[in-house]
């Protein structure tokens, strides 16, 4: 074991010190993941880019709440969520799906039938996603865009596990009847 402290660390400390460059490393190494995780809730870029760039000045403002014991990004990551959530809830309105990008990578090796077929199933999610209430949408993109376990969340939203089992079952049930195929096109052929 080498005395080496973890890269957030240092930059955590340089930031308890009140030196406000603390924030360089902590924005390089959690912005991206901060921005798509509240793009996936707010499905609006410029609303998630003030998001993000919020939770970055409030971790400054409240780094000394911060538990030095624990990793700093499932602690960021829960202000980014908290604070996307509280936006979509303002706003109280879903973003037109033509307004949101499509974040997956194109690769060009796929012909051009697969690729149709991917960019279809993709619009179909996102449409779906767009029909899932805020909060629901924010337990999605925990588990299943940031890979957080049950437990990770109840800690994250300091709410009881039932919650958490609850908001994902109705989300988990409510993609699965926008996303159930309908029609001619869905029966099987033999």
């Amino acid at each position: 074991m080498t005395d080496t402290p973890e890269p957030d660390q240092d930059a955590i400390a340089r930031l308890r010190r009140g030196d406000a460059a603390g924030l360089e490393p902590l924005v390089r190494r959690y912005q991206l993941q901060a921005l798509r995780a509240a793009y996936l809730v707010l499905r609006d870029h410029t609303l998630a880019q003030d998001v993000v760039q919020s939770a970055f000045v409030g971790a400054f403002e409240r780094i000394h709440q911060f538990d030095t014991s624990r990793p700093f990004g499932p602690w960021f990551l829960k202000l980014v969520l908290n604070s996307a959530l509280k936006a979509a809830s303002r706003r109280g309105r879903e973003t037109r799906l033509d307004a949101w990008p499509s974040i997956e990578p194109v690769e060009p090796a796929l012909g051009p039938e697969l690729a149709w077929e991917r960019a279809e199933t993709a619009d179909q999610v996102w449409a779906a996603l767009a029909q899932l209430s805020p909060v629901q949408r924010v337990a999605i993109v925990q588990r299943y865009f940031l890979e957080l376990t049950e437990h990770e969340m109840t800690t994250a939203l300091g709410c009881p596990p039932s919650t958490i089992k609850a908001r994902l079952h109705a989300a988990r049930h409510r993609l699965r009847a926008l996303l159930r195929p309908t029609g001619p096109a869905s029966e099987t052929t033999p």
